[in-house]
């Protein structure tokens, strides 16, 4: 088993997305993810342990690219054991570097 690095590359807000403010329900403004700070790294070394203060949803979006990079395998991309992915809050999503570390 290999260790991933997992970086915050970028966090986007409701204006990036739809080009305006975006409102819940109740009424209140809805912002960037508060979860993460961009360059925010966490490093995975048990693949079924979340790292501390990690977004539940977010691990789930990524767990199966994290995996992946884990158990050795590579994607067909222009480097090996790197990985771009996403959360799937479609109103503010962050993107992710995951990379193989050894």
């Amino acid at each position: 088993m290999s260790k991933v690095k997992i970086t915050v590359i970028k966090k986007f807000n409701p204006i990036d997305v739809f080009g305006h403010e975006v409102y819940s329900t109740s009424g209140t403004k809805i912002t960037r993810c508060g979860a993460f700070d961009e360059g925010q790294e966490f490093i995975v070394d048990h693949i079924e342990k979340m790292p501390d203060g990690f977004c539940g949803w977010a691990w789930r979006d990524i767990y199966k690219d994290l995996s992946v990079l884990y158990f050795g395998g590579n994607f067909n991309r222009h480097e090996e054991g790197v990985q771009h992915t996403t959360c799937s809050d479609g109103r503010k999503p962050v993107c992710f570097k995951l990379e193989r570390i050894n």
